[in-house]
């Protein structure tokens, strides 16, 4: 088997009706959960206007080599509507992964729930009015190469995260996180727990009624000092 020249067709998949669970917690919620460890790097950024404000989908992974996009081509053919297609590239930020071309195939014939580049796009101008979840690190007229190799559907690391082929993606306006699928089920539930109690800390701090006394404990106990004066140097 060509180790870095892979293309698996098939994944394991989670549960469509748990994913689609997730598409009503903001991430920034799930994430409180898993440690707050499953966020993408924030150069990895929202540059569309999807008109939904959370979008969900399960990892469609390609492993590229640096400004190559032979493998993500690859990719294209074999999403499906419901993938979310997420893009390893060795963080480089020299070539330009795909344009408006291939992000039409992609929103308009395949439909699928978005696309996650580690690496910059081009046509923007286009791209930014699109009402379809489209990450990346920024933009360069300069086009990519297609010669590989690169891998689909194998283990990537894409913003300092680790992604599975099958696991959940959820984007929104802050970001993007990862939840393996095989913790989704727990995840869930507590993610609908904390979305809970977080709504009602929010009233209650616009009303000055949160409790705060957490601050002055924690301080204490990491060995902060509370000087009543002004600093004198």
């Amino acid at each position: 088997m060509p180790v870095g020249k892979r293309i698996y067709l098939k994944r394991e998949l989670p549960d469509p009706e748990l994913v689609q669970k997730f598409k009503e917690i903001p991430g920034a919620n799930i994430a409180d959960t898993m440690g707050r460890s499953c966020a993408m790097n924030p150069r990895i950024r929202l540059v569309s206007q999807p008109k939904s404000p959370i979008a969900v989908g399960v990892a469609l992974t390609v492993k590229g080599r640096a400004g190559d996009n032979l493998a993500l081509h690859s990719a294209l053919n074999i999403a499906k509507e419901g993938d979310f297609i997420v893009v390893s590239n060795e963080s480089d930020d020299t070539r330009a992964l795909m344009g408006m071309i291939m992000m039409s195939y992609l929103c308009e014939y395949k439909k699928i729930a978005g696309i996650i580049l580690d690496g910059p796009i081009r046509d923007i101008d286009e791209i930014r009015c699109l009402d379809f979840p489209v990450y990346a690190t920024g933009t360069t007229p300069g086009g990519p190469y297609k010669e590989g190799p690169g891998e689909v559907n194998v283990p990537i690391s894409c913003g300092e995260v680790s992604i599975n082929p099958g696991d959940i993606i959820v984007a929104d306006s802050d970001g993007v996180i990862v939840i393996p699928k095989k913790d989704a089920a727990e995840i869930l539930v507590e993610a609908e727990k904390l979305q809970a109690t977080d709504a009602a800390k929010v009233i209650e701090s616009g009303k000055g009624t949160v409790n705060r006394s957490w601050v002055e404990k924690t301080l204490v106990e990491k060995g902060f000092e509370i000087i009543d004066d002004i600093y004198r140097g």
